[in-house]
């Protein structure tokens, strides 16, 4: 029997009868539950939530429900998505839908919430690059007045209290809006006799109207209403209300009516390292107070977004290798190259004044010194410091800020002494300090300690960079133009993170991409891969932490390479090039498997198949001497590389030292070849579980797969093609959606995901759900049969 929740009055006379409808499409096995912060919905239990029944009205599938409460309830709520089991399949985005009865209830009334389905698009209009800085008005308007406060007026007989709401968060000045529709309550598609909507707070329109039985079915729509009349109204068909007044009707409908068909805002913007963000203040490379100027232009030009390379430091090496954005020395840190030296302090002494004045000519370049400019940076900042360190480090506002970030801020400072101390930042050079602990780090950065000072310059610089770069962000809000910052998949091997929160790396990996587009032998980005089995335990607190930490600065924000959140393409640690890894999580092919298919030979398919051919073919006169220095022939003509060349980095060590002795010609080349014969292999054995295997990227291109017989090369290619294309789309949707949302929930800003390269069918159905907008270059082309792509055919929901 469906459950419409109709109580009768003997029963519980006191009771206000709530019930919640909702239109939405499921498949087989999927139900809708409604849970929320009450205990009549579960408490945010979703398996305790209220299970909701399936009405068929028209062409719509209806899920209903019912709670009886009594008067004066109010609770949080959203919708989910739930199996057979209660396990949560998808759930609503955006904010939490609240019950908020209206005054004047007797008890015994039906009151009935008519909802929409909130997607992740439905909720982009209330992230703060969009609610604060695009449409920043609607957030200044005053709130007006209350729900329905004259339910008392109804006829007891014929009539019931609609309350409109609708969402618009793009209103212009002196424009409100209105409900018009088929009634004469609602002007009769005159706007002018409509309902005017009052500004409920958060981009909300409400307002109500008493209807009589008779005025259903009712046809309406919402329009903008401006001084000089209609603005725009509504596009596509008119919404419809039903009511079927012989079914015990409400006496109270409250219409949540979603966006406002407008026409969708469009933006554009400009993308750009910082450290290209040149002007005549700074000293030799683009700095963060550079960005107002930026935002100006921005401004005068129709722009509304500015997009920055990574912006935390990367201070590895002490060398121009430091450059690249994307290797972080800390996720936290903001890198000391953007710092303004002018602006450390109001009373910079003359003779230090002159100083910048001499190293901003020397360093007006029209190229980046990296090493040069840092060092005159920092060597300019240690100067104002030891003169002025008293009292920045005593002010109310350094204080304040050491408080709020001294989680990250003492271990960073810390790691910054001891790399420079140790003269590396491998950190497992640091002898007792190889292994972090709180204890030494807090003798280290104590009061007491011979290094305070030098602990204290490197908050000194982070306090600075931080003022610096809020200040720059304040102004892009207050401009009307978005800031948007980029979030890299990965962190530097020797980091901060890597040294105080070992646990959450697997160290003896590396992060990569497979061939594609890019490079056709794979990337290795030289990034441990993450152990998401363990960050999950606290519920992703790094990751929260890194986010709130960016939203400090940024609305909005790339998400470098989002396929990592579905799978990571996982190297081991010892490789140098992309090419020989596996996905991570994958389901691979197990030997039984593999045995079921006629395919026995394991110790042919996973290890290098080297002949004496090939080596003639690539080496030529010198293969013997190659094959001297490099392999041994275990079996006639067939050989294996010796244990000290098995590997990448094995391979490029011994063929340094051999240049060095022999004076080796085409040392590049021979390299080359070498890591072609130990990439020729066809399945690659599981380290931790020797009898699962994972089939090598492109295999079909090995002479290794094109010497086998015909039967096991078309079981081979069969699988292979199975476990690149078809057999983990489940598993990565699922772990793209274990991770994914904690990023989403743990700031306001507003997120894009890289999705360029190989992309897993899955991948775009995630990121419409959670409202995640995605990233299209006119150069590269999804569709493999456009040379460019077609700007004016992409998704609404694409930089």
């Amino acid at each position: 029997m469906v459950n419409l929740g109709l109580f009768s009055g003997a029963k519980r006379a006191k009771s206000v009868n709530v019930r919640f409808r909702l239109p939405y499409y499921t498949h087989w096995g999927q139900s809708l539950v409604v849970c929320g912060s009450d205990s009549l919905v579960g408490s945010w239990n979703v398996k305790k939530g209220l299970l909701l029944s399936p009405v068929h009205q028209g062409d719509q599938l209806i899920w209903c429900g019912s709670i009886a409460v009594s008067n004066g309830f109010e609770c949080e709520y959203n919708y989910y998505v739930v199996d057979d089991n209660r396990n949560v399949l998808r759930w609503e985005k955006g904010n939490r839908r609240k019950v908020l009865l209206p005054q004047g209830l007797q008890g015994g009334e039906v009151i009935e919430l008519r909802d929409l389905w909130q997607t992740g698009a439905d909720a982009i209009p209330f992230k703060s690059a969009f609610k604060d800085v695009i449409f920043g008005r609607s957030s200044t308007l005053s709130i007006e007045r209350p729900l329905g406060n004259f339910i008392h007026s109804l006829d007891e007989d014929d009539s019931v209290l609609v309350h409109f709401k609708i969402c618009c968060p793009n209103i212009e000045e002196d424009t409100r809006i209105y409900v018009i529709g088929s009634s004469s309550k609602l002007g009769q598609w005159k706007v002018q006799n409509g309902i005017k909507l009052s500004h409920a707070g958060d981009s909300i329109w409400h307002g109500d109207c008493i209807l009589q039985f008779s005025d259903f079915p009712l046809k309406y729509k919402y329009c903008k209403y401006g001084k000089a009349g209609v603005i725009s109204s509504e596009f596509g068909q008119n919404r419809d209300l039903l009511l079927d007044a012989s079914n015990f009707p409400p006496r109270y409908i409250s219409l949540s009516d979603g966006m406002l068909r407008d026409l969708p805002w469009r933006g554009s913007g400009v993308a750009i390292p910082m450290f290209s963000v040149r002007s005549d203040d700074d000293l030799g490379v683009g700095e963060f107070l550079d960005l107002k100027l930026l935002v100006d232009w921005a401004v005068e030009s129709g722009l509304h977004l500015v997009q920055l390379l990574p912006v935390n430091d990367t201070s590895v090496h002490g060398m121009w290798w430091d450059s690249y954005p994307y290797s972080s020395l800390s996720v936290f840190a903001l890198h000391p190259l953007y710092l303004r030296v002018q602006a450390l302090s109001d009373n910079i002494p003359e003779d230090i004044k002159l100083e910048i004045q001499k190293e901003k000519v020397e360093l007006d370049g029209k190229d980046v010194d990296y090493e040069a400019t840092m060092a005159a940076k920092l060597t300019l900042a240690q100067k104002i410091f030891a003169r002025e360190k008293d009292s920045i480090l005593n002010s109310s506002s350094f204080q304040k800020y050491l408080s709020e970030n001294e989680e990250w801020l003492k271990p960073y400072a810390a790691f910054c002494f001891l790399r420079d101390f140790f003269e590396t930042s491998d950190h497992s050079q640091w002898g007792r300090f190889s292994q972090f602990s709180k204890d030494k780090l807090e003798k280290l950065i104590s009061k007491d300690s011979l290094h305070y000072d030098v602990i204290c310059f490197h908050y000194y610089i982070q306090y600075h960079l931080h003022q610096q770069l809020l200040e720059a962000a304040n102004y892009g809000r207050k401009k009307g133009v978005i800031l948007k910052g980029d979030l890299p998949i990965g962190v530097d091997r020797n980091s901060v993170d890597t040294w105080v929160y070992p646990t959450l790396f697997r160290m003896n990996t590396s992060t990569g991409a497979p061939p594609d587009y890019f490079d056709k032998n794979g990337q290795n980005w030289g990034f441990p891969t993450y152990n998401w089995e363990e960050m999950s335990k606290d519920n992703y607190a790094w990751w929260r932490a890194r986010l709130t930490q960016m939203s400090n600065y940024f609305t909005a924000y790339r998400i470098d390479h989002i396929l990592g959140f579905f799978r990571i393409w996982e190297l081991p640690e010892h490789a140098m090039t992309g090419l020989v890894g596996k996905f991570r999580p994958s389901i691979p092919l197990s030997q039984e498997e593999l045995e079921r298919e006629g395919i026995w030979d394991f110790d042919r398919l996973s290890r290098p198949y080297i002949k004496a051919e090939f080596l003639q073919d690539k080496f030529g006169a010198a293969w013997g001497f190659i094959a001297s220095h490099f392999l041994n022939e275990y079996q006639k003509n067939f050989y294996e590389f010796k244990e000290q060349c098995n590997t990448e980095k094995k391979i490029a060590s011994k063929l340094k030292s051999l240049v060095e002795e022999t004076q080796l010609q085409n040392p590049d080349q021979i390299r080359r070849s070498l890591f072609d014969l130990i990439q020729n292999i066809v399945l690659m054995r599981d380290p931790e579980n020797p009898r699962s295997f994972y089939p090598r990227f492109n295999l079909e291109d090995t002479s290794s797969f094109n010497d086998l017989d015909d039967h096991s090369k078309d079981v081979l290619k069969r699988l292979y093609y199975d476990y690149y294309f078809h057999r983990q789309e489940d598993l990565w949707r699922k772990n793209a959606l274990k991770t994914l949302p904690v990023l989403l929930d743990s700031s306001d800003m507003l997120a894009c995901g890289e999705d360029l390269g190989l992309i897993p069918s899955c991948v775009h159905p995630v990121m419409e759900e959670l409202g995640l907008i995605g990233l299209r270059i006119q150069r590269m082309p999804n569709e493999p049969d456009l040379e460019f792509g077609i700007p004016s055919q992409y998704s609404y929901m694409t930089f």
